[in-house]
């Protein structure tokens, strides 16, 4: 079976008293920490898709990068109850701005993270490889 592709966003902040912290939301079917995420977009570049996610899905804002820190998979249960397996895409973004209001601000919660603590709330075991490492990638 072919992986579908989607794009992400690592929602990330780095400041000296609080270091490096990734911003983790629920998802609305099994309210499992996950990160913003979704499919491509025809109007935008992958990277333009994944900051649009972040702030649909978490209110954030912010610059984000170009290229991607990685690729991980998870089984996506479809509306119509089919699962498919997708391959998501992610990409690095400093948060900027933490909007009050968004868009699925009632169906989610978000929450910072240590990236230690991240990477153990996420289910998927080639995501928390990738904050593990986020600190090479955004330094």
């Amino acid at each position: 079976m072919k992986d579908r592709r989607q794009i992400g966003a690592i929602a990330y902040s780095n400041d000296a008293e609080a270091g490096l912290r990734i911003l983790l939301v629920t998802s609305r079917e099994t309210g499992r920490w996950v990160i913003p995420k979704g499919w491509p977009m025809k109007s935008k570049l992958p990277h333009q898709a994944a900051a649009q996610e972040a702030f649909e899905e978490a209110g954030v804002e912010g610059s984000i990068a170009k290229k991607a820190a990685g690729t991980y998979r998870y089984p996506k249960t479809l509306r119509n109850g089919d699962v498919v397996s997708c391959r998501v895409k992610v990409y690095p973004m400093e948060v900027k701005k933490l909007a009050s209001k968004w868009p699925e601000a009632s169906e989610r919660k978000r929450r910072w993270f240590s990236t230690e603590d991240a990477a153990a709330a996420v289910v998927e075991p080639d995501l928390a490889k990738i904050f593990l490492s986020i600190g090479q990638i955004v330094s």
